[in-house]
């Protein structure tokens, strides 16, 4: 059984289109066909997965702390651990200099591989498909209320803030980048329409510039507030 068929016996799914396999696999530094798009992607359709879930197991709990357990669900740490689980790090396309580097065990690249391939099994097969894909990533992690007493991350704290005001959340873009492909860090925009405020976050990942946005977003916030 070659590497690729082995992995999608793992994922329970068989690709009907493997192009949507292979483009889930392949980081920027390997091909201009990557899997940022399905990274993008992959990212809402966990999100409202893990929502669900939470929702079945932790149904009586409020919102705000769903919210908070849902990031600790979701954050690269978590996303990570269930890549390796899933033996991601040979599976990979990576450029020549990124793979000198070790990308294969880098955190930020099996997080984003993983989400890219729950928005390729979305495009494949459905959302049906890709949530029960989720809850079976999930099944063997004890998700539990205590998950709340995790420090809120600067994304959930600023959705949070936007929640109360019953605002609409921040929209994030990729700004620019810079550097090798093998060593790139992300200019992140983050944009709060209501408030017509835009600030900007630079990370080592599209996740880490994203999180570095959102806390220059809630600064801004704080101190027009005062």
């Amino acid at each position: 059984m070659d590497g690729l068929a082995a992995l999608q016996e793992r994922l329970q799914h068989s690709f009907r289109d493997p192009r949507l396999l292979q483009r889930a696999l392949t980081h920027r530094s390997f091909s201009a066909d990557h899997n940022e798009r399905l990274e993008f992607l992959g990212d809402s359709v966990l999100s409202l997965a893990v929502s669900s879930l939470l929702f079945e197991r932790l149904g009586s709990m409020p919102e705000g702390d769903l919210s908070r357990v849902r990031a600790n669900l979701v954050k690269q740490d978590t996303l990570h651990r269930l890549a390796v689980e899933l033996e991601l790090e040979g599976a990979i396309n990576l450029g020549e200099g990124e793979a000198k580097s070790g990308g294969h065990k880098r955190p930020s690249i099996l997080a984003d591989a993983l989400e890219a391939l729950i928005g390729a099994v979305h495009l494949d097969a459905g959302y049906e498909v890709a949530e029960q894909l989720v809850h079976r990533l999930y099944r063997n992690i004890d998700v539990n209320p205590g998950m709340t007493q995790t420090a809120k991350d600067p994304k959930t704290e600023l959705q949070e803030w936007l929640q109360g005001r019953k605002m609409k959340l921040p929209v994030y873009r990729i700004a620019g980048t810079l550097g090798a492909a093998h060593k790139q860090t992300f200019d992140i925009e983050c944009e709060i329409a209501d408030l017509g405020v835009i600030e900007h976050g630079i990370g080592g990942s599209r996740r880490a510039g994203e999180q570095a946005a959102a806390a220059a977003a809630l600064l801004t916030l704080r101190s027009k507030a005062k």
